[in-house]
């Protein structure tokens, strides 16, 4: 595939200096710094192009569509570049459209307008000034994209439901070079489409979010050892099995592996109340853990943007990484299966260089589904009949590209028994989260096929020839 007719038609119409071509400063500065993953720095683009307009997007779209259909080119569409997958949003050879100059948030009458190419930070500085909150990532460094269009949770999810579910408009540019909006009035399928199904319908230059009064919070991390661990498992199950749990925590528990801590796991708590009460009784089971690792418990009363920046720089991890997940009931000794699974099952990986992991639990309560259900739908088929459920995450670091092969092998292996584990016992949940997902994972068709079936025809009224299906490879498909 050779991208040169494409770019040459893509430089006439659009200002050259906004091209960052292959061997110069400004490319290696973009296709290194972008990427959450040095799996995605790893391709190598002819070219990036950065627009600074939604009116930009269009003009890129209509001029690099017959090329694309002509088999000339393929693209890349890359806002903060934290999905991990390789392949999702850079590519080789071909040109990646990189939306860092879409700027602006603007926030009136219970809504904050985020332009693609903002960080959460940015408009968590912003809600913070007028004492507001949304339901954004987590960390300081991501940007929307990501999260509004794949799911997600945030610190808020317990109330508020997934991430996606509080876009109340995406701004979109379509294949033709159309700019429309998708709300619950206006393009209505295309919004259901886009609350969880990836990049498969057009360019979103902007996300549309409801906000909410927020002062400070209270919760941060603390680290403990694995011999508690069991406990912890028991005490997040029995916290979401209560009929009265409280819709104002999020709970997240880890037990992982660092070569910088030495050859046995360790654990972590990453514990919040939204309601900004001190020592709440609820969190208590979390917070309370004994042996905690000293100097390494950060609970306090602090501001959403204290804990986006928290989180964004708890560790220094290396610049390689990949993400696996899997979904069960909130079973006890099904999550302790899989810790033991996890466990038992390091040895090929322990040692290599700068090498951090986890498995993690991340929980959708009743209330998170229950909120979720009342918002006008998404894609991601899970009910409140389904939970509580429980998210497996296998979050994976490291420095070097020859280990790859290794770490991927290793813990594709430890997912496949995991999963297995959890058909043999009933537990298994088939949802799969997008920007958890490795390659070989199938989250769309984990939607169920009903909402499978919706997202094809959203893509065959939205983008008829099929630009964002053929010509933007990177991510999950929706005919394959």
């Amino acid at each position: 595939m050779d991208a040169t007719n494409a770019l040459e038609a893509l430089k006439d119409a659009l200002p050259t200096s906004q091209f960052a071509l292959r061997g110069t400063d400004e490319y290696k500065a973009l296709n290194n710094g972008t990427y959450q993953s040095g799996l995605n720095a790893d391709f190598n683009p002819t070219c990036i192009f950065q627009p600074k307009s939604k009116e930009e997007v269009s003009t890129f779209l209509t001029t690099i569509k017959p090329f694309v259909s002509a088999g000339q080119v393929a693209f890349a569409i890359v806002g903060s570049g934290r999905q991990p997958a390789p392949g999702c949003s850079n590519i080789n050879d071909g040109i990646t459209l990189n939306l860092s100059l879409l700027k602006g948030i603007d926030i009136r009458d219970g809504y904050v307008s985020i332009a693609a190419g903002e960080r959460w930070g940015a408009v968590y500085e912003e809600l913070g000034k007028q004492g507001l909150g949304c339901a954004g990532s987590r960390s300081s460094n991501g940007g929307p994209g990501g999260l509004c269009l794949t799911g997600g949770l945030s610190i808020f999810s317990s109330r508020q439901g997934f991430i996606c579910d509080d876009v109340v408009n995406f701004e979109v540019v379509l294949a033709s070079g159309a700019i429309v909006n998708a709300n619950d009035s206006e393009n209505a399928d295309l919004w259901r489409a886009l609350r969880g199904g990836g990049n498969n319908f057009g360019v979103v230059t902007r996300f549309d979010m409801r906000t909410f009064k927020q002062g400070p919070l209270y919760g941060g991390s603390l680290y403990y050892f694995k011999q508690s661990f069991p406990g912890q498992i028991t005490a997040l199950v029995n916290e979401l099995k209560k009929p009265d749990a409280s819709d104002e925590t999020h709970l997240m528990v880890s037990i992982g592996y660092a070569t910088m801590f030495g050859p046995d796991p360790i654990a972590l708590n990453q514990v919040y109340h939204i309601g900004g009460v001190e020592n709440p009784p609820v969190l208590e089971p979390f917070t309370s853990i004994e042996p905690q690792m000293p100097g390494m418990n950060t609970l306090r009363i602090l501001s959403l943007t204290d804990i986006a920046k928290e989180q964004a720089g708890e560790m220094s991890l290396p610049p390689r990484s990949a993400y696996m997940n899997t979904h069960v009931k909130a079973d006890v000794a099904m999550l302790q299966a899989g810790a033991d699974i996890f466990t038992s099952n390091l040895d090929p990986v322990k040692g290599i260089e700068g090498f951090v992991c986890s498995y993690t639990l991340q929980p959708y309560p009743r209330s998170l589904l229950e909120a979720s259900a009342t918002k006008g739908g998404n894609s991601l088929g899970l009910n409140p009949d389904l939970g509580p459920i429980v998210s497996i995450a296998l979050l994976l670091y490291w420095v070097n590209p020859s280990d790859d092969e290794r770490i991927i092998s290793t813990f594709r292996t430890i997912l496949e028994k995991i999963e297995k584990e959890a058909i043999t016992r009933g537990q298994e949940i088939a949802f799969k989260y997008m920007n958890y997902s490795y390659t070989f994972q199938d989250p769309i068709g984990s939607y169920g096929g009903e909402n499978k079936k919706r997202l094809q025809e959203a893509s065959k009224k939205y983008d008829p020839e099929g630009v964002f299906q053929k010509g933007v490879p990177g991510g999950w498909k929706l005919f394959l």
